[in-house]
């Protein structure tokens, strides 16, 4: 990874074309529930953990490569907020954000482009500021859906919450599965509730939240990201942000494996994306990294990855400045909202 070209980060040419999920790629019509498949999926933990153990330890990304790599980060990130106190002043300054994730004077120091984020990830009830804000934009909406975060409205609600979505505005939803679903080994009963999702979302990408966090163990994590895949997800998700535990390395390693067993069976490329405790650079940069080695570069790309995140931005804004610089700015100068 220390060989790669910041010119493969930076390049800002893709950056408005493929902003949605799967815009080059046919989308996953999904498939037949296949339980042979699904039965035959195991996972060897202890491999798996000193796998993600080993990355962090051996990758490293200085000066001018750190900085391109950093500025993916930043394509690919679905600027968020999901809080009770949202209001659309606050959403109307997430999206400015968005729409300039970085001052102009660090893009100008380091000769790139300008950029945006992947996307602004809302509530339902936010759709309407945040698409007043991005007028103008090919950044998207992704707004939750399904009863996030626990996904216990009854199936009419969660599928007319989808419906209300997609007519207002949000070209991504970001759905909830029914944990108790995976957690009881009835895997018909998630295949097709996804379906109906995939179904009422229409032409917009569907990311199905996994949370992993309350799934129990890892096989459980692979089993339900290929019968959501199977479904028609176009993207797999760790988490809400709101379990005890969010996005891991051992889990990010056990779903994009899921992903990448899928795309050499179907053809099919899936996106993926960690959502939850992920606020630091440097945790960017190895997320990065795994996604380069076990998937390739074509998922280095908006419509193929995104972090869920909010104040990762800040400290990616913070890191750059001390590449400029040499010096580290206060977190307060690189607000969110």
């Amino acid at each position: 990874m220390s060989q790669t070209n910041p010119s493969l980060v930076t390049d800002s040419a893709d950056v408005g074309q493929n902003q949605l999920p799967q815009v080059t790629e046919p989308r996953n019509p999904g498939m037949p529930l296949d339980m042979d498949w699904v039965r035959a999926v195991q996972v060897n933990t202890s491999a798996v953990e000193r796998r993600a153990a080993s990355l962090p330890a051996r990758r490293s990304l200085k000066k001018d490569h750190q900085a391109a790599w950093l500025l993916r980060a930043i394509s690919c990130i679905d600027l968020t907020t999901l809080s009770g106190d949202d209001t659309a002043r606050r959403v109307q300054r997430l999206c400015a954000k968005a729409r300039q994730p970085v001052a102009p004077a660090l893009l100008e120091a380091l000769g790139v482009e300008p950029i945006t984020v992947g996307a602004v990830c809302v509530y339902h009830e936010m759709i309407a500021p945040a698409k007043a804000a991005l007028a103008g934009t090919n950044i998207p909406i992704a707004a939750v859906s399904t009863g996030f975060p626990a996904g216990l409205s009854p199936l009419e609600l969660r599928i007319r919450e989808i419906e209300m979505s997609v007519a207002a505005g949000a070209g991504e939803i970001d759905i909830v599965i029914s944990r108790r679903h995976v957690l009881s080994g009835d895997w018909q009963a998630l295949y097709d509730e996804m379906r109906a999702f995939r179904a009422a979302c229409g032409d917009a990408h569907v990311k199905a939240i996994l949370a992993t966090g309350e799934l129990g163990s890892l096989r459980n994590v692979a089993r339900a990201s290929l019968i959501c895949m199977m479904a028609g997800a176009d993207f797999i998700k760790t988490s809400t942000g709101k379990e005890s535990v969010n996005a891991t390395l051992p889990v990010t390693l056990v779903m994009i494996r899921a992903i990448r067993d899928y795309y050499e069976r179907t053809g099919i490329r899936i996106g993926y994306k960690p959502a939850g405790g992920i606020s630091k650079a440097k945790d960017a940069l190895t997320y990065l990294a795994m996604i380069k080695e076990e998937l390739g570069d074509r998922w280095l790309r908006p419509d193929l990855f995104r972090f869920g995140a909010s104040s990762l931005l800040g400290d990616i804004e913070r890191q750059l400045e001390h590449h400029v610089t040499g010096s580290y700015s206060a977190s307060y100068r690189h607000a969110i909202s």
